[in-house]
C-alpha cells in the first residue's frame, strides 16, 4: 500500500467513525482507538505536505490562527419566515394553503431549533463552503470553522447530486452552555443570554481552535439544488441523512389541521427534555412543486410559517435584594424571592445585572414580580405587577453607594453599566476570587485547592494573596479541619509543580481586567518577560494583534498599581515562569515591529496562515482591513479588485511574496 493509499484509507475510516459517533450516536470503536487512527493520520499529513487536503478529518481541531472573514453572496436568498404566538393564525395559514392550492397538500411539522442560521454548499461531495444568513442576501464565510463542528460531513457517502446546498441551525448543546457561562462568571465576564447568541458568538470567533473546545452541533433542514432526489421536501431530508447529515429525527408529516396541532402541542412541553434549545415549531408544505405554486411575499415564503412558543414566566415575591462582589470588584444585585417553579426548576434569586435595570424596573421590597428564564436557563425579573401593591409596599430598591463587604464608596467607570469596589487589596471578596482565578485549571492548575479551602486559609490569616501560596509547608496545614497529612502534601507539590507553567498562562492567572486565554497569548507573545510588558506604553500595546484601546488601558492601570508591581514582583522571586523561555524566542524577530500588515489573494510558497504566523514571529500585525495606518499589503495572485483600488486610493504599498520573504530573510 502507497503512502497516498494508506492517508486515503485512514481519512475515510475517520469520516466513517465522525458520522458513527456524532450522527448516529452509534460508536464502533473506543475513543483512545479513534485518536490513535488521527494521531497516525496527522503524522503522515505532517510527513507528506503533498496530500494536503482541506476536507480532511484533521481539519476539526481548528487553527489558532486569525481569520478575516469574507462576505459571500447566496445563490439563493436565506429569507426569514413569518411568526407567529397564535393557534388562530397557524389555521389562517392553513386555511390560505388549501385555497391557494385548491388539490391536496402535506404539512411537514419540524423543530425551530433556537440557533444561528448556516448554508453549506457541497459539490462532488466534498464541503467547499459555509456561509451565515447575513443580510439574507449575502453572509460571512465561516467555513473554517463549521469544518470543526463533528455533526456536519465533510465528504459525504451514497447517491448523493454533484452540487447543492443545504440549509441549517447551528446549535450549543444546553451542557456546554452552562458549562461556557459557569466559566465566564468565574471571570467575572457578561454571561450569555441565551444558547443562540453563545452559538452565533462563537461560529464567529477569530480563532477556530476554540470554536473547536465549544462542541457546537448542528440539524439540518432544507435542501436546495437543480437535481434534488425527490419532490418531497421531507423525503429529501430522509435522502440527506442517508448521505451523512444530522437532520432532526422528529419531523413528522401532517395530514390534517388537527395532525399540525397535535404535533404543536406535544412539543410546547416535550421540548424541554430536549439536549438543545427550541423556541418553536416550523411548518412547511411538502411538495415543491407545490411550494414553488405557492411562490414569496416580499420577506418571507408563502408556503411556510413559523409558530413560536411563550416564554414561561412565573410570579412570585421579592422579598430582599441582595449584593455580591466579584474577583474584580464589579457589585451585582441579587434578587431573592419567595420559591416559584419555572421550566421544570425551582428558582429562589435571580440576577438584576445593575442599578440601570433596577432602576427601570421600579421595584419595591413585596413586589409581586414576573420571573422568566433568558434562554430557559438564566433566570431574569421582566416586570412587576403593579397592580398587586397594597397599602404596606416595601421601600423602593436603590443601588447601594458602599460595597457591603468592606465599606468603600463603589465608582462606575464612564460607558459602562456595572459598579465597582475599588479596594481591590483589601476587599476579601475580591482578594479570594483573585486567588480563585489564579489556582483555577486553565490558569495555574495547582490541584488539591477549591474556592473551601482558599477561604479556610484566608480566613486563618495564611494567605492574603496569591504569593502567600508559595510559603505554605505542609506543617502549616496538615492539622487543619478536613485536611491530614497526605492532603497536605498534595496541595504543597501542587504549587510547586505550578512554577512550571507558560508565562502566558500565568499572565492569565494574574487577573487583569479583560485579558483572557486568548489575550494572554498573544501579549506572551509581544513581550520577552513581564519587565517589558510592566514599561510598555499604551501604542505598544495596541500594536498587538486583538488588543484595542479598552483592554491596553487596562493593563497599564494593572501595572500602575505599585501593590500589583509588589505581588509580581514576589510571584517572579517565588520562581514562577514570568518570561519566555529560549525556545519560544527562537525564531522571533523585530523586523517588522511597529507595522500593519493586510494579507490578501492567493499564494504559491506559502499558506495565508503561515504568513501570518511570520508577520507575527517578526514583530508584525495582521489586520483585516485597508486604511491609512497599514503599513504594506503582502498581495499574492488574483487580489481583490476592491482591495487593490483602495491600497491604490490610499498609496498603500503593494508587496509581493517574493518581496516579503527577502525582507524577512
Amino acid at each position: 500500500m502507497t503512502v497516498k493509499e494508506k492517508i486515503d484509507r485512514l481519512r475515510a475510516e475517520l469520516h466513517r467513525h465522525n458520522y458513527n459517533y456524532y450522527v448516529l450516536n452509534a460508536p464502533e470503536i473506543s475513543d483512545k482507538e479513534f485518536d490513535d487512527l488521527m494521531r497516525e493520520l496527522q503524522e503522515l499529513e505532517k510527513e507528506h505536505p503533498e496530500y494536503q487536503d482541506d476536507n480532511s478529518p484533521t481539519m476539526r481541531v481548528g487553527s489558532d490562527l486569525n481569520k478575516n472573514f469574507t462576505q459571500v453572496a447566496h445563490k439563493y436568498p436565506m429569507l426569514s419566515l413569518g411568526n407567529t404566538y397564535s393557534e388562530s393564525e397557524v389555521t389562517d395559514f392553513y386555511e390560505r394553503v388549501k385555497k391557494a392550492l385548491n388539490e391536496d397538500f402535506e404539512i411537514c411539522c419540524e423543530l425551530k431549533y433556537d440557533g444561528t442560521s448556516i448554508s453549506l454548499t457541497y459539490e462532488d461531495g466534498k464541503l467547499v463552503r459555509a456561509v451565515t444568513r447575513g443580510d439574507g442576501e449575502k453572509g460571512d464565510n465561516v467555513t473554517d470553522n463549521v469544518k470543526t463542528i463533528r455533526t456536519i460531513p465533510l465528504v459525504l457517502h451514497g447517491d448523493y447530486p454533484k452540487s447543492f446546498e443545504i440549509r441549517g441551525e447551528i446549535l450549543m448543546p444546553w451542557v456546554v452552555f452552562e458549562e461556557l457561562n459557569r466559566e465566564k462568571e468565574a471571570r467575572e465576564e457578561p454571561l450569555f443570554a441565551n444558547p443562540r447568541n453563545a452559538a452565533s458568538g462563537t461560529l464567529k470567533l477569530q480563532n477556530s481552535a476554540i470554536v473547536a473546545s465549544r462542541k457546537l452541533d448542528a440539524y439540518l433542514y432544507y435542501l436546495l439544488g437543480e437535481e434534488l432526489p425527490c419532490d418531497g421536501h421531507y423525503e429529501n431530508l430522509q435522502a440527506a441523512a442517508s448521505w451523512g447529515f444530522k437532520t432532526s429525527e422528529h419531523t413528522r408529516k401532517a395530514h390534517s389541521l388537527e395532525e399540525v396541532f397535535e404535533y404543536i402541542n406535544y412539543w410546547d412541553t416535550e421540548r424541554k427534555n430536549l439536549p438543545v434549545a427550541t423556541d418553536g415549531i416550523v411548518l412547511k408544505v411538502n411538495s415543491l412543486k407545490q411550494q414553488k405554486n405557492l411562490g414569496f411575499t416580499a420577506k418571507s415564503p408563502r408556503w411556510a410559517i413559523a409558530y413560536k412558543f411563550q416564554a414561561e414566566r412565573a410570579l412570585t415575591r421579592l422579598n430582599k435584594v441582595t449584593y455580591q462582589v466579584g474577583r474584580t470588584g464589579a457589585v451585582t444585585p441579587v434578587a431573592n424571592l419567595d420559591s416559584v417553579q419555572l421550566s421544570g426548576t425551582i428558582v429562589k434569586r435571580a440576577s438584576l445585572h445593575n442599578a440601570d435595570i433596577i432602576e427601570g424596573l421600579d421595584l419595591h421590597i413585596g413586589d409581586m414580580v414576573y420571573v422568566e428564564k433568558g434562554g430557559e436557563i438564566i433566570p431574569k425579573i421582566t416586570g412587576v405587577d403593579k397592580d398587586a401593591r397594597g397599602m404596606l409596599i416595601g421601600e423602593k430598591v436603590k443601588f447601594i453607594t458602599h460595597c457591603p463587604e468592606c465599606g468603600s464608596k463603589l465608582i462606575r467607570f464612564e460607558g459602562e453599566a456595572a459598579h465597582y469596589c475599588p479596594n481591590e487589596t483589601a476587599c476579601p471578596p475580591q482578594i479570594k476570587g483573585k486567588i480563585e482565578h489564579f489556582i483555577s485549571r486553565k490558569a495555574m492548575n495547582i490541584d488539591g485547592l477549591g474556592p473551601e479551602t482558599v477561604d479556610m486559609f484566608y480566613r486563618l490569616g495564611l494567605i492574603n494573596d496569591t504569593a502567600d501560596l508559595y510559603q505554605l509547608k505542609t506543617d502549616d496545614i496538615k492539622n487543619l479541619e478536613r485536611m491530614g497529612e497526605k492532603s497536605a502534601e498534595n496541595i504543597v507539590n501542587g504549587i510547586a509543580a505550578s512554577k512550571e507553567v507558560p508565562f502566558e498562562r500565568v499572565l492569565f492567572a494574574l487577573g487583569i481586567r479583560f485579558v483572557g486565554e486568548t489575550v494572554a497569548k498573544k501579549i506572551a507573545k509581544s513581550f520577552t518577560d513581564i519587565e517589558e510588558l510592566e514599561n510598555a506604553d499604551i501604542e505598544k500595546l495596541k500594536n498587538i494583534d486583538e488588543i484595542g484601546e479598552k483592554i491596553a488601558q487596562s493593563i497599564i492601570t494593572y501595572f500602575s498599581n505599585p501593590a500589583n508591581r509588589e505581588l509580581v514582583e514576589r510571584l517572579k522571586a517565588n520562581g514562577l515562569q514570568l518570561h519566555r523561555t529560549e525556545e519560544d524566542l527562537s525564531g522571533y524577530t523585530d523586523k517588522l515591529a511597529g507595522q500593519s500588515i493586510v494579507i490578501s489573494g492567493v499564494f504559491t510558497h506559502h499558506s495565508r496562515d503561515e504568513y501570518k504566523e511570520m508577520i507575527e514571529k517578526n514583530g508584525g500585525k495582521n489586520v483585516g482591513s485597508i486604511s491609512s495606518k497599514t503599513s504594506f499589503i503582502l498581495a499574492g495572485e488574483n487580489m481583490g479588485p476592491a482591495k487593490l483600488e483602495k491600497a491604490q486610493k490610499l498609496e498603500v504599498k503593494i508587496m509581493s511574496e517574493d518581496e516579503f520573504l527577502t525582507l524577512i530573510s
